[in-house]
């Protein structure tokens, strides 16, 4: 069963910080979990909203700020928002990285940042896995690369996710917890997919999911798992 981290270790640490993820190293993760935009400036940030309001002190939308303007703000009062980047040289390849392709455009760029770090940096494809509950994005990036494993989000559907992943040739399905039924796991194994489901914090509900035949539970607090 893996313990993977959802935003870091989002029950501990301000989500999606440096420090966030250096707490889920700590807690001994096999992945952590992270969200992705592009900027205006054309860098991969860090971050799960689209707009800034809840969890900066600046306001509108991310995609229309430059990274150097990003840099300028404050989560939660200290901290900064990091660039995917930045994330990928504090993990150096100590767990595997689930990258959400949150916001629009993010295929191609982290497709390309991917396989620099395997062709030059060491890292292996199977390092990752790039989740989505986007159509257009797993489509654009399964015709990108197809080497990266590839997982379909949903909280809607278990099997429209295996249909999504049948079409895109995902490894995985990533439904929210409340959605597990043994028979819709069971015939997402029959199909040759591996479930991780989010997001899971109560003791009795890791219990609970981990009746069905599931590889991996994200959680706020996966020393919990």
């Amino acid at each position: 069963m893996q313990k993977i981290g959802h935003r870091g270790a989002k029950g501990y640490s301000i989500e999606n910080t440096l420090e966030s993820f250096q707490k889920a190293i700590e807690l001994n993760v096999d992945a952590i979990e992270l969200d992705v935009h592009v900027c205006k400036s054309g860098e991969l940030i860090v971050f799960h909203d689209f707009t800034l309001e809840r969890l900066t002190n600046g306001e509108g939308e991310v995609a229309k700020f430059t990274l150097e303007q990003l840099k300028k703000l404050k989560i939660s009062g200290k901290h900064k928002i990091p660039t995917l980047i930045e994330i990928l040289e504090l993990i150096d390849k100590r767990c595997n990285i689930n990258i959400e392709l949150k916001g629009h455009n993010t295929a191609k760029p982290v497709s390309k940042i991917i396989e620099d770090y395997v062709q030059n940096k060491n890292w292996k494809y199977s390092n990752f896995i790039i989740s989505s509950f986007q159509y257009e994005e797993l489509s654009h990036f399964s015709q990108l690369n197809s080497n990266i494993p590839l997982a379909v989000l949903t909280q809607a559907s278990v099997e429209q996710a295996i249909e999504w992943a049948i079409e895109f040739k995902a490894t995985h399905i990533h439904p929210h917890f409340s959605l597990l039924t043994t028979d819709n796991c069971n015939f997402a194994k029959e199909k040759g997919l591996k479930i991780n489901t989010w997001t899971v914090n109560d003791t009795i509900d890791i219990e609970h999911v981990k009746k069905f035949s599931i590889d991996g539970i994200i959680s706020d607090f996966p020393d919990r798992i």
